[in-house]
């Protein structure tokens, strides 16, 4: 197993958020089992607190930095879930919270970040750098900067998610996780293997955020042009320094999907299944429907990263 994060560090993780995260459910469904070919077991970040899984990392970061430290606040830069996670978390802890986040991030993730009392500084997603911005920032503030997917902290608290799922339904044959910067699917692919060793690990990502699909297939991180893709939460230009590794050693393959393949996915999910997801949380389950995965898996744990999705986005789907 990788050495920066653990088992033990989710598991310490899971206690340490408890009380502000929500242990969330899993979901199951007939019509979806019989499209996929497999018994698909839906891991529900939806449901989350915040709308996505982002509260797990953002938690564990926060609820581990030093109180000297939390005092002088945090800053964060992000589309908008870890937006909100990060705004939550430092509001439990009476810190104050300050998000880079691009001018075209969701309405409604801008609004939900802002109503949890965060401030809000705009960047332009083509022309700037967030991580360079969210250190100035953080820099001129004295404040401590919250990573969303490249450090210990935030990846051991996203893992919980597949601890949680692998304590309800434990004899999983696979693993499907959506791919931003990373920092979910190692998590989770640290608790899965060490729990299930076992395991297959896949990775879904859109067509227009490839960066960890090339990056695997160069053997080495590769950067691609910022991704205009509809799911906003995997829009990383190049997977994270220490995620990669992660993802190198233990994800068995990342597949594509594609734009029309997500949007059919949100649909599927939201008229048979009764769930509002997010482009971003929607692709294992468009990969699984387009069959783009190996043959033969027959028990399917799929992580629904999240349901924070504008009603426009939704009005594209012609339900």
């Amino acid at each position: 197993m990788p050495d920066d994060v653990q088992l033990s560090d989710i598991q310490a993780a899971a206690a340490r958020i408890s009380g502000i995260a929500h242990r969330t459910p899993v979901l199951t469904s007939k019509s979806f089992d019989a499209l996929a070919g497999a018994s698909v077991f839906f891991k529900c970040e939806n449901f989350q607190r915040g709308g996505a899984f982002k509260i797990r990392g953002a938690t564990n970061f926060i609820y581990s930095i030093p109180k000297d430290q939390l005092q002088r606040g945090v800053v964060a830069f992000s589309s908008g879930n870890h937006a909100q996670a990060v705004a939550i978390a430092a509001a439990s802890v009476g810190a104050s919270a300050t998000i880079v986040m691009p001018t075209d991030a969701p309405k409604s993730k801008v609004a939900a970040t802002r109503g949890y009392g965060a401030k809000i500084i705009f960047y332009d997603r083509s022309k700037q750098d967030r991580e360079v911005v969210g250190k100035q920032v953080a820099e001129e503030l004295g404040a401590t900067l919250v990573p969303p997917y490249d450090h210990p902290w935030t990846i051991a608290g996203q893992g919980t998610a597949a601890l949680e799922l692998l304590g309800d339904i434990p004899d999983l044959d696979a693993l499907v996780v959506p791919v931003g910067g990373g920092g979910l699917i190692s998590g989770c692919s640290i608790a899965a293997k060490a729990m299930r060793p076992n395991i297959r690990i896949f990775g879904v990502e859109p067509e227009d955020g490839n960066d960890t699909f090339l990056s695997l297939r160069a053997g080495q991180r590769t950067q691609i042009p910022p991704p205009q893709t509809m799911a906003d939460g995997l829009r990383s230009a190049i997977p994270g320094a220490l995620t990669f590794p992660i993802v190198q050693k233990l994800v068995e393959e990342i597949v594509l999907v594609s734009e029309q393949e997500i949007r059919e996915a949100m649909k599927f999910m939201l008229t048979r299944m009764k769930v509002v997801v997010e482009p971003s949380g929607a692709v294992p389950a468009a990969a699984l429907l387009q069959h783009k995965l190996p043959r033969g898996l027959k028990r399917v744990g799929a992580i629904i990263s999240g349901g924070n999705v504008d009603l426009d986005v939704l009005k594209t789907l012609d339900c």
